[in-house]
């Protein structure tokens, strides 16, 4: 008796082994089941509240950042509007949503102009200083304000990828940044399915 409970449990150990290897893999880090980054409530560059159940049943890119930026932010969405292209007609079950973290500047009027310039579909979202750090701390993204040698011209040290939630709003992927967009294309197609 105790060689047949054996004998199964190899058995289905080397099934169960069988079925993984044919699964896909996401191409960037799987946060599937932590329990931060549930929420928002911000308002977007049209000037609408909006929190995350505003986007339930689309994938959600949300990428912290502020128009001033110099490399990242700006290479971060040019990739991001590439990801649309390659997704083709699944761009549409997409939301990419850009936070700013330098609500000083980042009036929104000024989000207006710089997020939909990437892709129309594309939206920024805001909030005072207060709700900026709130939503930071929920993320766990670091960002901080580096003086520049005028008041007006500091920049914004900030955590650099992205994270992305399913269609069911539950938060699934972290993407590093600069992987070019074959990949971030690749696990949203994944999520879609």
């Amino acid at each position: 008796m105790k060689i047949l409970k054996s004998l199964a449990g190899i058995l289905m150990t080397l099934v169960l082994s069988a079925c993984m290897q044919g699964a896909e893999k996401f191409n960037n880090t799987d946060l599937t089941g932590l329990d931060y980054a549930k929420d928002f409530a911000l308002t977007d560059h049209n000037g609408k509240a909006r929190t995350l159940a505003d986007f339930k049943g689309k994938a959600v890119v949300i990428f912290f950042g502020y128009t001033q930026c110099p490399d990242v932010c700006p290479t971060t969405m040019v990739e991001m509007a590439n990801v649309m292209k390659l997704l083709g007609s699944d761009a549409d079950k997409v939301q990419v949503l850009f936070v700013t973290l330098d609500p000083e500047r980042d009036t929104q009027t000024l989000l207006a102009s710089y997020v939909p310039n990437f892709d129309k579909r594309f939206l920024g979202l805001y909030g005072d200083a207060a709700a900026t750090a709130k939503v930071a701390k929920d993320f766990k993204v670091f960002y901080q304000k580096v003086e520049g040698k005028t008041p007006g011209s500091y920049t914004m040290d900030h955590t650099a990828g992205s994270y992305v939630f399913d269609p069911q709003g539950r938060i699934r992927l972290f993407l590093r940044h600069g992987q070019g967009p074959e990949p971030v294309a690749h696990d949203l197609k994944m999520l879609l399915k």
